[in-house]
């Protein structure tokens, strides 16, 4: 029977979870306590995260186990952690293992392409009277140490919590105690330092009967001079790559012997809030333990890079980078090849004395660094300018990327080539004479799949003020780097002259403080014969801030060398004045010789190189499963679709995944519910909305037993919803019914042809045709003319069918328009939520189409709320069909352009080839046609709302083509060109002819675009000029709505309102463009960014065009004109057999 003592009780049974942590009771929802220590429930957290195993290569293991050995390990390395209390001798013990875990978030995968997991484990050591517990870390170090959870950077957790705990009055927080911090340096540390008196290896008493205070950690934080034998190191380790004896002659052994069967932790099915739970309270857990070894190349090989070779030691074994490459073994790079850096910058920043911080988010950097010159040029954009100009003196925001690649002097190494791509920088940067204060934090964190540096960059703190307008001056510097173990550290003063706009000139100066972090391999001799002090001179200093672009630029050139000078720099490839290929590398020869060698994976003389295809030289080179891709300069293996790498990163196997049975659709819920993905294997059955029952089963619910219709209105049960419908009468949708109702256009028809009064009463013109109406004021569908006797069918507008007309004595057959049926109510699908009745507004938001209701202009904040979510997708443009009640958008992901009913039904794809970047999407709700821009092809494309007929209208003169606006009762087109260069918007017929630009001047960035019919106002919203506009394209009459607006992406217009959605305010803005002022604003729970808007009406807007009717008599496209109509083909003309027509 196992027991635990915990804190001050006593546990009989606990929770292993796939998050990194051992319960003592059923976790609660994860978002209660990722990120969070201590939770609101008892835990043991050996490293706790956003974790999974789903993708069949991380596990989870646990055993009991009393065996000598193993209790014999557990008590040597308490009785270590603990040398001065009496001698322990555990009696029973639990460990639980968790193997190559990774995060459910996307990784950088490396040079590689291996994705980031870490390996860890944790052991609870009994006896009669105490508890402890015992954690171990790898010595190849964390692997990551935090993760994206929604939006959210989540560092993770070690330590030990009580949970809650009754008080006299209430619940309280219990005893915890922290082992890591807020800092992912903490997290790393677990790997690097101890309390064990052993690296990586962490003891703590966790429980005493019957008196307990709190958590005891060991008391030898010190590590050995020399390191241990290599079979303590390996304590408890298990790994799923290497099940074979350490020994020929004995059985397998991890911790030593075992002859039991492993327990593998699995998902609990139909669990859908913690689905990767077990509970472990069996007091027989027959186990087995299987080894490895982290501290030889035969369990190791696959983590050095692919450019790199394994090689053993005494100790244990390091990476090391093969001829012609550069950099730590883990991580490498071609000699001489051109380099890139790319990552966001993150700000909160004071400008001088404002009291007010400017506060950044998400801003790209981008570097580019000619390797063989030293030469590194970087690029911050979107700066506000009120920190853009003051952050030009710190040009070392880059220096350390020219550090890293710096140009090295013979004997002497740049960053990159001793530490390689992951490592931390800390600088504070202290402006004189005011004391301004700037802490600067860089993490570096590896290669990705594009072979690109990838680093987040955050700056906290205040600068001295440099005036917009101003220009900047550095004076080339040398600063000497320190080298020791894992840090590096360098200190400077630097001169720098501000000429401001009047001429003047001030000389400033700044002191600079830097440590740089890193997790070296000592085990060879190349850290321990490193330099201990070598010098960086940079020159050829530029810095400037572009406030049009809102872009800072940084350029530098940076060498590596001698502290002492040594000799003058005579040789061209230290001078930059080689001639070199930029992908070649400078050989310095004698004197002012050199020779010029093309990097690895080029060919040439050096002076030019070429990209050798090494998937079209051996296309097998991958193999079997396999799928080679050249890059420039190297190649990439990826596996097939349904095979994954396996243990050696090498060889790609069949994927065993868990079946997902509602994607499958081999699940058992009802048709009337929704399947919900739980993890695993298991789902969730949920009744839709209109329906109860426990998801298996499903019961339409009457909800006219509710009174949901309007007390003037009769309400009608339907399966799954309800319709409502004004009694005579009454007008309204049903839910709203009011007294009498507006004239029909049937009405107003008939009134004008009745509207010649005689003596007695309304007199006709003789022979005149009177249409018909029905009781709600419609066309009836078969019309007649009175003194002719001739019939036809009609459509909802009156307009005639094209071959209906009959003679006299004769009845065609009409279909009824249902036009009085009143509207449906809510209907929800699995992925899509009904709206409510009434107009709303539909806004792109990454991966989800939001809505928000409209009660007059006004936003009903409250009740908004997603109506579809697409996971892992970026919808960019949102449009709306009044018609048929369809959203549709356009998604950059895997480009295509979709639809779903906002009444319900299955998003459904209508275009999904011959897409590249889709954005702007408009509807001719008449024509039934929509528009779409694609900015990769520099086009506007016209199809059939079901995707058929495609044809390309506008192909030439554009650059950036993105917001797109359809006046179907005008047939007219409107769209944006947001060319930095010669920004632009245009307007054409609907079939494309009659193209002109309507604005050129003073533009910026025109993104978001609108046109009301009632106003016949074309707007325009510009992110580069922050100004609303609008304009009467008919007049050419341009007027400014609003000024000082941040970054507006999409925009439509509803009545008295324009509302458009802001990037930097992540939210839907209301302008009353009449007031000439913002009236509301809507921020979504979830604060990302807002793109494409769009209106849905509740009744479509009045208007017909020639297309309205019988498609305007075409065979394929009708396309609307101002005067008529063109029947235009599609771009497969000669395949459907298509012949144009234009009236």
């Amino acid at each position: 029977f196992f027991s635990v003592f915990w804190i001050n009780d006593f546990s009989f049974s606990f929770q292993i979870n796939t998050n990194g942590f051992v319960a003592t009771k059923e976790p609660e929802s994860e978002l209660t306590y990722l990120g969070k220590m201590p939770p609101k429930f008892g835990m043991i957290a050996a490293l706790q995260g956003d974790l999974h195993t789903s993708d069949g290569v991380g596990k989870v293991f646990f055993r009991e186990d009393s065996s000598p050995d193993i209790l014999r390990r557990a008590a040597e390395h308490i009785n270590r952690a603990f040398p001065e209390d009496d001698e322990i001798n555990p009696t029973h013990a639990v460990v639980v293992t968790w193997v190559d875990v990774t995060t459910h978030g996307l990784e950088s995968r490396g040079d590689s392409g291996i994705k980031k997991r870490n390996t860890f484990q944790l052991v609870i050591a009994s006896l009669e009277t105490t508890s402890y517990a015992i954690v171990l870390y790898p010595r190849d170090g964390i692997k990551f140490s935090s993760m994206l959870v929604g939006d959210t950077n989540v560092i993770m957790h070690a330590g030990f919590s009580k949970g809650l705990v009754r008080g006299f009055f209430s619940s309280i927080k219990g005893p915890y105690y922290r082992t890591t911090t807020d800092d992912e340096q903490s997290v790393r540390a677990l790997a690097e330092e101890t309390n064990s008196g052993l690296r990586g290896v962490w003891v703590y008493e966790i429980g005493t009967s019957p008196f307990f205070s709190n958590v005891a950690p060991g008391e030898v934080p010190e590590l050995p001079t020399e390191a241990p034998p290599q079979e303590d190191v390996d304590a408890y380790e298990e790994s799923s790559a290497a099940r074979r004896p350490l020994y020929p002659d004995r059985p397998v052994v991890a911790y030593p012997p075992y002859l039991q069967e492993q327990t593998e932790v699995h998902p609990v099915q139909f669990q859908p809030q913690n689905p990767e739970v077990v509970e472990v309270d069996d007091p027989i857990i027959n186990v087995d333990v299987f080894s490895y070894n982290l501290g030889s190349c035969a369990n190791n090989r696959n983590k050095c890079s692919k450019f790199g070779e394994c090689r053993d030691y005494a100790n244990g074994y390091c990476c090391h980078c093969i001829s012609g490459f550069y950099g730590n073994g883990i991580q490498c790079v071609a000699e001489g090849k051109p380099q890139r850096v790319n990552g966001k910058v993150h700000g909160r920043v004071f400008v001088g004395r404002s009291p007010s911080p400017v506060e950044f988010a998400n801003i790209d950097l981008h570097s580019y660094i000619v390797a063989n010159e030293g030469r590194a040029y970087v690029a911050i954009s979107d700066l506000p300018e009120t920190v853009g100009p003051s952050l030009e003196p710190l040009v070392s925001i880059s220096g350390v990327i020219g550090w890293a690649f710096a140009l090295e002097h013979p004997g002497f190494k740049n960053g990159f080539s001793i530490i390689g791509g992951e490592f931390t920088r800390q600088a504070e940067v202290t402006f004189m004479p005011g004391n301004e204060k700037l802490n600067i934090r860089q993490e570096f964190k590896g290669i990705d799949e594009h072979d690109h540096l990838i680093v987040s960059t955050n700056l906290e703190g205040r600068v001295a003020e440099v005036p917009l307008g101003s220009t900047i001056k550095l004076d080339p510097y040398s600063e000497i780097y320190q080298y020791n173990n894992n840090l590096i550290t360098s200190s400077s003063t630097r001169d720098y002259v501000v000429t401001l706009q009047d001429g003047s000139r001030e000389t400033r100066r700044y002191q600079w403080r830097e440590t740089i972090s890193f997790n070296g391999c000592y085990h060879s001799e190349t850290l321990r014969d490193m330099k201990p002090t070598q010098m960086l001179s940079v020159d050829h200093i530029f810095a400037i801030y572009d406030p049009a672009q809102r872009l800072i630029r940084f350029a530098l050139t940076s060498k590596i060398g001698d502290i002492n000078g040594g000799q003058p720099e005579q040789n061209p490839c230290l001078t930059g004045r080689h001639g070199c290929d930029t992908n070649a590398v400078c050989k310095v020869g004698e004197g002012a010789t050199f020779t010029c060698q093309c990097a690895a994976g080029f060919s040439g003389d050096g002076r030019a190189c070429y990209d050798n295809d090494e998937c079209r030289e051996d296309p097998q080179r991958c193999g079997p499963n396999a799928i080679c891709n050249n890059q420039p300069g190297t190649f990439r293996c990826e596996c097939e679709e349904g095979y994954q790498f396996g243990s050696d990163q090498r060889t790609c196997i069949k994927v065993d995944r868990p079946v997902d049975h509602c994607e499958a659709g081999t699940h058992t819920c009802s048709p009337h519910a929704q399947c919900s993905y739980a993890g695993g294997s298991s789902y969730v059955c949920t009744c839709l909305q209109g329906f109860t029952g426990d998801g298996r089963s499903c019961q339409d619910i009457d909800e006219c037993q509710q009174s949901r219709c309007h007390s003037d209105a009769v309400c009608y049960n339907t399966e799954g919803s309800f319709t409502c419908q004004c009694r005579p009468g009454y007008s309204g949708d049903g839910f709203q019914c009011l007294p009498g109702r507006p004239k029909t256009r049937c009405e107003v028809h008939r009134e004008n042809v009745l509207g010649v009064s005689g003596p007695r009463g309304p007199q006709p013109p003789i022979g005149a045709y009177i249409p018909t109406c029905d009781n709600n004021g419609q066309y009836e569908p078969m019309q007649c003319h009175g003194s002719t006797g001739h019939c036809w069918c009609v459509d909802q507008n009156g307009q005639e069918i094209s071959g209906t007309r009959t003679g006299p004595g004769s009845r065609p057959m009409c279909i009824d328009h249902n036009t009085g049926l009143p509207p449906v109510g809510p209907r929800p699908r699995p992925d899509v939520d009904a709206l409510t009745p009434g107009t709303h507004l539909l806004f792109a938001q990454s991966g989800r189409i939001e809505h928000v209701p409209l009660g007059g202009y006004d936003m009903k904040k409250n009740d908004a709320k997603p109506v579809l979510h697409l996971p892992e997708k970026v919808i960019i443009g949102v449009a709306y069909d009044c018609v048929e009640k369809m959203v549709y958008w356009t998604e950059i992901t895997s480009p295509s352009i979709s639809k779903a009913n906002i009444e319900g039904g299955e998003p459904t794809s209508v275009i999904s080839s011959g897409l590249e970047s889709p954005e702007g999407i408009a509807i001719d709700h008449l024509g039934r046609t929509m528009f779409w821009t694609d900015s990769a092809k520099d086009h506007i494309e016209v199809a059939s709302l079901d995707g058929s007929n495609r044809r390309v209208l506008i192909n030439t003169d554009l650059v950036n083509p993105r917001a797109i606006i359809a006046d179907p009762s005008n047939g007219n087109l409107y769209w944006a060109d947001w060319n930095r260069k010669a920004p632009k918007i245009e307007t054409s017929y609907m079939d494309g002819s009659n193209r002109r630009v309507l604005v050129r001047d003073n533009l910026g960035l025109p993104n978001g675009l609108t046109y009301d019919p009632h106003s016949s106002q074309l707007c325009w919203a510009d992110a580069g000029t922050q100004k609303m506009e609008c304009m009467d394209p008919g007049r050419g009459s341009r007027s400014t709505v609003l000024e000082r607006i941040q970054y507006p992406f999409g925009m439509t217009a509803f009545g008295k309102n324009i509302y458009y959605t802001d990037w930097r305010r992540d939210a839907v803005i209301a302008v009353d463009r009449y007031a000439s002022r913002e009236s509301d604003e809507f921020q979504p729970q979830k604060r990302t960014r807002l793109y494409g808007i769009a209106t849905a009406y509740a009744q479509c807007p009045a208007g017909q065009n020639y297309c309205s009717g019988n498609n305007g008599g075409c065979s394929h496209l009708c396309l609307a004109t101002p005067n008529g109509r063109s029947c235009k083909c599609p771009d497969n003309a000669a395949q459907v057999g298509c012949v144009e027509r234009e009236y």
